[in-house]
């Protein structure tokens, strides 16, 4: 069997080059997106060594694209998605056009034809989805008011793309290219006027919605909990990725829209159902990967040499892209009466250009609209605005504050206006609300305990303030969140997410705010154990040890009256050094204070391998 395979080589070269240079972009405290761009330079066909197969490289890429988008479809909904049209549609369609027009004119100054400027401007008007998804993601931004405002201003950039590149062949004669005689276009055109290519693109675009919206709805949802009630996690995890691209496909091929656009509805749609959240934690190691292969093969595109050739040319576009594009944005958003933390952010995440602009860059060259040296300077100005846009977010989560008037008040009360700030102290902060946080909450609760809860899922939101629990709805790795939550007044935190390294992060910026609140986690391997240890959890429960343990206690009666020490000595429960202790010195003292929440004094003690881990999770405040 040969195992040189242009497939094969692409995806390896793409996928080792990648962790090489982005792990060294992270060791020097850089994004590791630097890292994956230059990594698609080096196997890239203008330098030497390695070349690996471009068009593989961007239909990879597509994949990454797909995934992602059927991931943000997943935490939206159709409300969501109606609730920002005031704002995407005109706010999208304003600065499309300004940013057409500051590219046109610089093509003008190049000495261009008006098709090639107009194609070059729009090129320069588009966002990459990628990266803009990415550094919502990054910040936790997607299900809040920008992130939504972002997404909508991007699919309706997406709709205004697909129009662009059905419409271009069909008036490329007319702005002094050439139309095309062969492909799909040519066949899809044949000869029909503008209004009739105008009309049938529109009605396909509509005719996909109303599908997606009422059959796809019903049917998406249905599959899914079918292949949910077989039992088999390889199936389910199929279904997920046999529908996301799937519908993604189908609808490019059958409907002319975008597998962007598809896999996002796909996603929306699949988001009513219960199992969204399943589907999102499935599709998620497969999306990152394919994601990084975009940015390699956005890299692979790019010749160095157009720096040294064109150099104004090539600066000029750049601050078309990273200055024209983020001030028109900038101002659309504030006119329409958005705060300015809002306006900058959205101003931001347009700052970069992606996938749609070599589309079209590579359409225009292909029409005789645009010189090959519009492709270059747009890919060119591609890679160095997605290196920089990491910066624009650096630069606005620390000036962010300041630019939008909020001086007076201190650092960790910049959330106030977003995020309010709970007035409890001595209270205990549960980190999540799925399937332990739920159990661990109701059992605060019913015991009387002071409790606020931080979750950013919108179900579990209104399941909390439906129960009359107060909850910050907010991602807890944000500083502002834990700031809300007052965990420096705090006398307890307990980490029920499921991912130990994330509550490793959390676990950190807590013990700053607050070196003596007391900290429970989970973990689900001895490593995560360690990690939570070494950050400073005082008890830390593993989930399989426990299953392991009331297995022990029920089959071997005398391991509960032995106590922890036989159950220790088999290596099935490892608390850190002397917090049953602690635990249980702390129950003892409150018991003879009157406390009501562990049971009266004349209850019967618990067994001692449950009575401790529950007393310090669930124990009333002093």
């Amino acid at each position: 069997m040969p195992h040189d395979t242009s497939l094969i080589s692409t995806i390896v070269g793409a996928l080792v080059l990648a962790f090489v240079f982005g792990a060294v972009a992270q060791r020097l405290r850089i994004s590791p997106l630097v890292g994956y761009l230059l990594a698609g330079v080096a196997v890239g066909p203008f330098t030497p060594g390695f070349v690996a197969d471009q068009h593989l490289a961007l239909q990879l890429a597509e994949i990454g694209v797909i995934l992602l988008m059927f991931g943000v479809g997943l935490h939206f909904s159709l409300k969501d998605l109606l609730s920002v049209k005031a704002i995407a549609v005109p706010g999208a369609v304003v600065q499309i056009a300004v940013a057409t027009l500051l590219g046109m004119g610089l093509a003008w100054l190049m000495g261009w034809g008006v098709g090639g400027g107009l194609v070059f401007g729009l090129a320069l008007s588009v966002a990459s989805t990628v990266v803009l998804l990415r550094a919502l993601q990054e910040r936790r931004l997607i299900e809040s008011e920008q992130g939504r405002i972002a997404v909508g201003w991007l699919i309706v950039e997406d709709l205004a793309m697909v129009l662009a590149l059905v419409l271009l062949p069909a008036v490329a004669d007319s702005l002094g290219g050439t139309s095309p005689g062969t492909g799909a276009a040519a066949t899809f055109l044949d000869d029909a006027d503008l209004l009739t290519t105008l009309a049938v693109t529109l009605g396909k675009v509509i005719a996909f919605v109303a599908l997606m919206l009422v059959v796809g709805r019903r049917v998406i949802p249905w599959v899914m909990q079918w292949v949910a009630h077989t039992g088999s996690r390889e199936l389910f995890r199929l279904a997920v990725l046999a529908i996301a691209l799937g519908v993604a496909y189908g609808s490019a091929l059958l409907f002319g829209v975008s597998f962007a656009l598809g896999a996002f509805f796909a996603g929306m749609v699949l988001s009513e159902s219960p199992l969204a959240h399943r589907a999102a934690e499935e599709t998620l190691p497969l999306r990152d990967a394919f994601a990084v292969l975009f940015f390699v093969s956005v890299g692979m595109l790019v010749d160095p040499k157009i720096v040294i050739e064109h150099p104004l040319p090539l600066l000029g576009t750049i601050v078309v892209v990273l200055v024209g594009k983020s001030l028109a944005a900038y101002a659309i958003v504030r006119l329409f009466g958005h705060e300015r933390i809002t306006a900058l952010t959205i101003s931001a995440s347009l700052a970069q250009i992606g996938e749609f602009s070599f589309i079209l860059a590579t359409l225009g060259v292909d029409l005789d609209l645009m010189p090959a040296m519009g492709r270059d300077l747009i890919l060119a100005a591609a890679i160095v605005s997605i290196v920089t846009n990491p910066f624009f977010f650096i630069a606005l989560d620390r000036f962010g504050p300041r630019l939008a008037g909020v001086r007076s008040a201190p650092a960790a009360a910049t959330p106030t206006r977003q995020i309010p700030i709970t007035a409890q102290a001595g209270h205990t902060v549960l980190v999540g609300y799925g399937r332990v946080g739920r159990l661990v909450g109701e059992g605060l609760k019913a015991a009387g305990v002071p409790l606020l809860v931080i979750e950013d899922a919108d179900d579990a939101v209104e399941a909390l303030r439906a129960s009359d629990i107060e909850v910050v709805d907010a991602n807890a790795a944000l500083p502002e969140a834990l700031a809300a939550a007052n965990i420096a007044g705090a006398r307890r935190l307990i980490l029920a997410i499921p991912d130990g390294i994330e509550a490793g992060s959390v676990l950190k910026k807590a013990r700053t705010l607050n070196p003596d609140i007391e900290i429970i986690a989970r973990a689900h391997s001895d490593a995560e154990v360690e990690h939570l240890r070494r950050g400073g959890a005082e008890f830390i429960i593993m989930g399989e040890r426990e299953v392991a343990r009331g297995m022990l206690a029920h089959l071997v009666p005398e391991a509960a009256a032995t106590g922890l020490s036989a159950l220790s000595s088999t290596g099935l429960f490892d608390p850190p050094r002397g917090a049953i202790e602690a635990a249980l010195e702390a129950d003892e003292s409150e018991a003879a204070a009157g406390s009501d929440a562990g049971g009266a004094p004349g209850d019967p003690p618990a067994a001692p391998s449950e009575k401790p881990r529950q007393e310090a999770v669930a124990g009333p405040p002093a």
